[in-house]
């Protein structure tokens, strides 16, 4: 499946990327720090913002691994928290590799409130996690970059963007 990123400087959209994913496979976290090396702009990176700890249904990333091999801190935004009880039941019983993947997610911790959603965070403070996203929300709850690189997506795979909530 098609995955999609955006550089932003401020308020300003610098670039965009896409990689490829496995659905429910395991290349999620090489896939992003490849698309962090290949963005044009890695050595001006501050932060890597996903929607979710997962890509293309469970391709869970491992945030600690992302963090490492990027130097870069890595905040997760979800706009409430997960059914945490849904996804282990589903890791568990219906996804090869289940197990490594829940593992990935119950060491991230809960969710924290912050700003008005959900986060988990790798390699910043919640202070930071707060700063970052008041800067980089300007539409509604969810950060700028990841809001762009939604309609994004839609307007690549479906045809068009408009009328999706993010």
């Amino acid at each position: 499946m098609a995955v999609f990123g955006t550089v932003f400087a401020r308020r300003d959209l610098h670039a965009v990327v896409s990689g490829r994913v496995r659905r429910d496979g395991r290349n999620s976290t090489s896939e992003l720090t490849r698309l962090v090396a290949v963005s044009g702009a890695a050595k001006h990176l501050h932060l890597i913002l996903l929607q979710g700890v997962a890509l293309a249904g469970f391709n869970v990333v491992d945030a600690p691994t992302l963090h490492a091999a990027t130097g870069l801190p890595v905040l997760i935004v979800a706009r409430k928290p997960p059914n945490l009880a849904r996804i282990r039941a589903a890791l568990l019983t219906q996804v090869p590799g289940g197990a490594r993947k829940w593992r990935l997610i119950e060491a991230l911790g809960p969710m924290e409130p912050c700003r008005g959603v959900q986060v988990q965070r790798v390699g910043l403070s919640l202070l930071e996690a707060e700063a970052a996203l008041g800067a980089l929300t300007f539409t509604g709850r969810i950060p700028e970059p990841l809001r762009a690189a939604h309609l994004i997506a839609g307007g690549v795979t479906r045809g068009s963007s408009g009328g999706q909530r993010v």
